[in-house]
């Protein structure tokens, strides 16, 4: 049998091991992929360091993948063959950690329906940003009910908040709330301000500014917006309670929690917060990821209205750079996202 490398979970809070692994085949709805490219995210390092979404050792994790198909199941749709250059979710998370599917390997099994197509002008290492982000951000819309044809113009003064925009998930909720329409507020760092502009927000705020709420809200009055969606990238509840609170008018207000929330963190009254979670129910899980990825931002990168982000920062030593990649990324790293070549 073929074989390849791997960077393996052997067990808890140990550096992850570079070993050989058989190579499988891909399933009738699978792809088998040559991983470029893959990047990190927050879960990855608490997956190695408190064995989180785990369910038995050895493990293979990670999820953000650029790569190219080598195999296709049967009952693959005709847009991959093999050579097709891929953006890829590997379903790590979904499958506890179960070796084939995880991203920090030579070759990977990827269902189809988490994979896009990308054009020429895509590298793989940018290609790699892209799938945690993109799939965070629209279970976050679905979850809070931003129904995927959503199509606001300015006239309807719809105003989304984002806490949090340098992240790599606050960077495309941007980008994908400018698409649906909306008049995108985010705050970040002052350094990050211009480059969260380009990439749609309307308004920056500092979050560090003293009573930056009050300025947030009297923003929004002065631009006649009624704001009653938010989404918070980073874990700041309250203060997106507070600016929904002002702004959100008659009805309920709805804020999507990237981090998961916990026992008695803050609730207000008329506000909805809920964790972004894509479906539990497997087959309904697929029919969203198909979406995003086979659909959605496959015509989002043809088209250019969709581009990789945060800047990328180059971790050296391919699988043997993943430990120290994590480390860099446990320490914090600010409107960046690190990548490795695999």
């Amino acid at each position: 049998m073929a074989a390849h490398l791997a960077a393996v979970a052997t067990e808890k809070a140990q550096p992850l091991q570079v070993q050989e692994r058989q190579t499988p085949k891909p399933g009738p709805k699978e792809l088998l992929v040559e991983v470029k490219s893959v990047a990190l995210n927050p879960l990855d390092y608490k997956t190695r360091d408190l064995g989180f979404a785990i369910g038995g050792y050895p493990a293979v994790f990670g999820s953000d993948i650029g790569g190219v198909v080598i195999q296709v199941g049967p009952e693959v749709s005709d847009i991959f063959k093999p050579g097709t250059r891929v953006a890829a979710f590997a379903p790590s998370y979904f499958v506890k950690g179960a070796p084939d599917y995880g991203a920090f390997q030579q070759i990977s099994v990827i269902p189809a329906a988490n994979a896009s197509p990308i054009p020429d002008n895509i590298t793989f290492n940018e290609a790699a940003t892209l799938p945690m982000a993109v799939a965070t951000v629209w279970s976050g819309w679905e979850t809070i009910g931003i129904s995927r044809d959503t199509s606001y113009t300015p006239s309807d003064r719809q105003g989304i908040l984002v806490w949090g925009a340098s992240s790599s998930v606050g960077s495309m909720t941007v980008q994908i709330a400018r698409l649906l329409g909306f008049t995108v507020y985010a705050t970040a760092s002052a350094k990050h301000h211009e480059y969260i502009k380009s990439l749609g927000a309307s308004r920056l705020f500092d979050y560090k500014t003293p009573g930056v709420e009050d300025v947030i809200i009297r923003a929004a009055k002065e631009d006649s917006l009624t704001i009653q969606y938010a989404y918070d990238a980073v874990g700041a509840l309250l203060p997106c309670h507070n600016i929904l609170k002002a702004l959100k008018g008659d009805g309920i207000a709805h804020l999507a929690s990237a981090p998961p929330l916990k026992p008695g963190d803050p609730t207000e009254e008329g506000i909805q917060t809920k964790f972004v979670a894509a479906s539990t129910d497997e087959k309904e899980r697929a029919e969203q990821f198909s979406f995003w990825f086979n659909v959605w931002l496959k015509e989002k990168l043809e088209n250019g209205t969709i581009v990789p982000c945060p800047k990328i920062q180059l971790v050296d030593g391919g699988l043997h750079g993943i430990n120290k990649g994590l480390d860099i990324l446990t320490a914090g790293v600010s409107c960046t996202k690190l990548v490795l070549e695999i």
